[in-house]
């Protein structure tokens, strides 16, 4: 990836408009830092009714919420409400409130994201695996049936994206090692440190192709696409071991798109079209070229039901009936 984020475009375009957004709701996870609080200040700037900031920390959600204010000049639109992807009550609590209280959910915006470096654990797994997988592909599977009748009620086309990571796909090697019983062998302790993240996107990744293939959009009416934000300068690195800290520090600071020229990537995979749905997005467009042969090819379609259905199984775990309920 090192050529990729070297050659990165920068000064994206912005896919929304006030046209596209005003009297909408909007989710946005992780959204009181970095590409979370951007795309959600764009979202209150072009006139969205709703935008729920979901947040980790309550207070510093507040006064991220405070800044959007001010910085727009437009109050009584951001709303924070805490949500903890470390826990799978507190991703059921959410998604329970957002049922209950938003008429419309027009997007969710999966932003929120971790790159644990040592072995913390969160519900049985890595807090990698915890975060970035499967309360991420929860949170979205018990929103999916409110989104798709919203779809038919208000004659809409919701968007679920959930944000990964084109570093993934350098994880071949340790994929190859885990694919077989992927939620299990991931555990194992060779995969640990610098491993833990990129492994983490490419799983994130692989499980989301399979759910948009089992959820279409033709029988949903919402599209799920999967953004790639390239390299920014945000502090999703800021617990990594010192030199490789030092050495990512370089890199974003030679490379890296701002948090405001990142979160574009986020909006647009709000506002994607239907073609969108399944594909990996990047520096706006859609680029499934970007996805490896080994994750499209036979096999790699063996493995990606095969994680799935593990996913699957833990997510039911969780909340019986939850995946029953969209398929």
């Amino acid at each position: 990836m090192a050529d990729a984020v070297a050659t990165q475009p920068h000064n994206l375009p912005l896919h929304i408009s006030r046209e596209k957004c005003a009297g909408k709701t909007y989710i946005v996870t992780g959204a009181n830092v970095g590409l979370g609080l951007e795309a959600s200040k764009h979202l209150v700037a072009v006139g969205a009714a709703k935008v729920i900031m979901a947040v980790r920390n309550l207070s510093a959600g507040e006064a991220a919420k405070a800044s959007i204010e001010a910085g727009t000049g437009t109050s009584g639109v951001a709303e924070v409400w805490a949500l903890d992807l470390s826990s799978y009550d507190s991703v059921k609590v959410f998604a329970k409130r957002a049922v209950a209280e938003l008429e419309r959910i027009d997007a969710l915006i999966e932003n929120a994201g971790v790159a644990a470096f040592d072995r913390t654990m969160a519900e049985g797994h890595l807090l990698n695996i915890t975060v970035n997988v499967l309360s991420t592909l929860l949170l979205a599977v018990l929103l999916l049936p409110k989104m798709s009748d919203d779809a038919k009620k208000f004659g809409i086309v919701p968007h679920i994206v959930l944000v990964s990571s084109g570093v993934g796909f350098d994880a071949k090697a340790d994929w190859d090692v885990i694919k077989s019983d992927p939620l299990v062998e991931v555990e194992n302790e060779g995969h640990k440190g610098l491993k833990m993240y990129p492994l983490s996107k490419l799983v994130e990744t692989i499980a989301t192709r399979q759910l948009a293939a089992l959820a279409p959009v033709s029988r949903t009416g919402v599209v799920m696409n999967i953004v790639c934000p390239g390299s920014c300068k945000t502090e999703l690195g800021r617990h990594a071991p010192p030199a490789f800290r030092k050495m990512l520090q370089e890199s974003k600071e030679k490379y890296g798109r701002t948090a405001e020229d990142g979160s574009r990537t986020l909006l647009y995979g709000a506002v994607a079209g239907k073609e969108s749905h399944g594909c990996f997005l990047d520096s706006c467009r859609i680029a499934d070229d970007i996805v490896p042969i080994w994750v499209t090819d036979e096999e790699g379609q063996k493995s990606q039901k095969l994680l799935w259905d593990a996913v699957a199984g833990e997510l039911e775990s969780v909340q019986p009936g939850c995946v029953k309920a969209i398929l």
